[in-house]
C-alpha cells in the first residue's frame, strides 16, 4: 500500500490538519526552546522569555511562507549557530541583560545580512558563496558549533551550578542527564511513525519525570515555582535591542554559517518534495523570509531563526508537504505563547535534563559538519582542502583569541573569519596561476 502524498499547495481538512500541525510543533519544540533556556542558563537570570520565542517562531514561519508565496514548506525555529557568540556577548557586558540586548542588536544586523545576500543572489547568482565558504571550510565551521558548546552541555549535565568550573559532579544530576540522553538515543533508534519525529521532546518529558521522582530523595531536583507562580494568561515579555559595534562583530560571523545551512536545507527540502525550490520560489526569496524573521526576532527580544531540519524529517517520514499544515503549526506556536503556565513549565526544566539533551544535540551538530564534508566529496589528497580544514579546526578549538577594543573574537567566530580570508587567498592564487593544484570541481561549478 502506497502512503498518500499531500503536496505543497494542497489544503487539508481542519480536523485532519490539527494533529499533522501538532506533529510539526512537537518536532521543533524541544530544540527551539532549548536555545532561550541556554541563554538564560548562561546569564544566570531570565534574559529572554521562552514564550516570546515560541511567538516569534510562529510569526517568523508565517512571514517565511508568505515571502515564498506558499511554495516552500519550512518551519523557522531558534538557530543554534548563534548560541556561542550570544553567550560571549552576555559574558562581556556590564550585566547579563545588557549583554543580551547587545546580542539582539547583532541579531537584527544578521537578519539584514540575510536580506542583503538574498538581494545579491537575486541579481548576481549564488556562485560567489562557493568561493567565500567552500565545503572544506564550511564543514569544520559547522562542526565547531557543536564542539565549542560541548563543555556547556557537560557542565549542565553533571556539575554543581551547571558549570564545569565548580569541579563538583552531582550524582543526581548524572542520573537525570544520562537517563534523558538514554531515552533520546533509544527513541531515535526504535521509535516508529509519529514518535520517531519527537524523540527529543519525549526525552525531555522523561528526564523531567525522572527529576520529579528523584526530588523525593534529593529535594530541589525539580523546582515548580515558575509554574505555580505564573498566571494562566500572560503577554510574552518584549526586550529592545541595543546596537553595540563590538557585539555586532561577534554575532555577524554566525550569520554566514546560517546562510550556508539555509542553502543546504533548501536543497534537502527540494529533494523531499520533488521540486526545485532554489528556482521556484527561489533561494533569494527563502533567504529573505529567514532574514525578515531574524530581524523581527532581534527587534522584539527573541532568538534568531533558521529553517529546521527536524521539520524536514517530519515531511520525509509522513510525506505531508502542505504549507497549510506547516502554517497551522505556526499558528499553534503563537497561541500557546500567551499561556503563562506553559512558559513557566519550560523554565522549570531542570539543568541536567537540558544537559542530557544538549550532549546529543551538540554532538549531532558537530557530526553534521563532518557529514557536509562527506556529501561534498571534499578531496583531502589536495593540500588546499587539507590545510583549509586544518587551520579552521585549530583556530576554533585552540583557545586562540583576538581582541578588538573590548571585543574578543575566538572559537567558531574567529575560525569563520580566518576560513573566509584563507578561502579568498586560495581563490586569488588560483586566478593568478600561482597554485600547483587544479581548483576543486565544486568550486568551479
Amino acid at each position: 500500500m502506497t502512503r498518500e502524498i499531500i503536496q505543497v499547495e494542497q489544503k487539508v481538512p481542519f480536523l485532519k490538519a490539527i494533529p499533522l500541525s501538532l506533529q510539526h510543533l512537537f518536532a521543533m519544540f524541544g530544540a527551539s526552546v532549548l536555545v532561550p533556556i541556554l541563554f538564560n542558563q548562561a546569564a544566570g537570570t531570565v534574559v529572554v522569555d521562552p514564550a516570546l520565542v515560541l511567538l516569534m517562531n510562529g510569526v517568523g514561519t508565517l512571514i517565511y511562507l508568505f515571502v515564498c508565496r506558499g511554495k516552500a514548506p519550512a518551519f523557522l525555529g531558534s538557530s543554534f549557530a548563534f548560541i556561542a557568540p550570544t553567550i560571549t556577548c552576555i559574558s562581556l557586558a556590564a550585566s547579563p541583560q545588557l549583554g543580551f540586548q547587545h546580542a539582539l542588536g547583532g541579531f537584527v544586523v544578521a537578519g539584514l545580512a540575510f536580506t542583503l545576500v538574498s538581494l545579491v543572489i537575486r541579481f548576481a547568482g549564488r556562485e560567489w558563496l562557493k568561493v567565500l565558504l567552500p565545503a572544506a571550510a564550511m564543514g569544520p565551521i559547522v562542526a565547531l558549533i557543536g564542539l565549542e558548546l560541548a563543555p556547556v552541555a557537560v557542565g549542565m549535565a553533571f556539575y554543581k551550578g551547571g558549570s564545569m568550573a565548580s569541579g563538583t559532579i552531582v550524582g543526581s544530576y548524572a542520573a537525570i542527564s544520562l537517563f534523558t540522553l538514554g531515552v533520546i538515543l533509544v527513541g531515535s533508534l526504535v521509535f516508529r511513525k509519529f514518535l520517531a519525529a519527537i524523540p527529543v521532546l519525549i526525552g525531555v518529558l522523561a528526564g523531567y519525570a525522572m527529576a520529579g521522582l528523584l526530588s523525593i530523595w534529593y529535594p530541589g531536583s525539580l523546582d515548580l515555582s515558575s509554574i505555580t507562580g505564573a498566571s494562566f494568561l500572560t503577554l510574552p515579555k518584549l526586550v529592545l535591542p541595543v546596537f553595540d559595534l563590538g557585539s555586532i562583530l561577534i554575532i555577524l560571523p554566525a550569520a554566514l554559517v546560517v546562510i550556508s545551512e539555509h542553502i543546504g536545507h533548501l536543497f534537502v527540502t527540494s529533494n523531499i518534495v520533488g521540486r526545485n525550490l532554489l528556482k521556484d520560489p527561489g533561494l533569494h526569496r527563502s533567504l529573505l523570509g529567514d532574514g525578515l524573521s531574524t530581524m523581527l526576532s532581534g527587534l522584539s527580544g527573541s532568538c534568531p531563526t533558521t529553517t529546521y531540519g527536524e521539520n524536514m524529517g517530519v515531511m520525509a517520514i509522513t510525506k505531508v508537504y502542505s504549507v497549510w499544515v506547516v502554517g497551522g503549526a505556526a499558528v499553534i506556536s503563537i497561541l500557546i505563547a500567551f499561556f503563562g503556565q506553559v512558559s513557566g513549565a519550560i523554565r522549570s526544566i531542570p539543568s541536567p535534563v537540558i544537559g542530557g539533551v544538549s550532549m546529543m544535540l551538540f554532538g549531532v551538530i558537530a557530526a553534521s559538519g563532518l557529514r557536509m564534508l562527506v556529501e561534498a566529496k571534499v578531496d583531502y589528497s589536495k593540500s588546499r582542502n587539507l590545510l583549509l580544514s586544518a587551520i579552521v579546526f585549530v583556530v576554533g578549538i585552540s583557545g586562540l583569541s583576538v581582541k578588538i577594543g573590548k571585543t574578543e573574537l575566538k572559537g567558531m567566530v574567529l575560525a569563520t573569519l580566518v576560513g573566509m580570508a584563507l578561502s579568498l587567498v586560495i581563490w586569488l592564487f588560483d586566478r593568478l596561476g600561482w597554485t600547483s593544484e587544479a581548483p576543486d570541481a565544486q568550486e568551479e561549478a
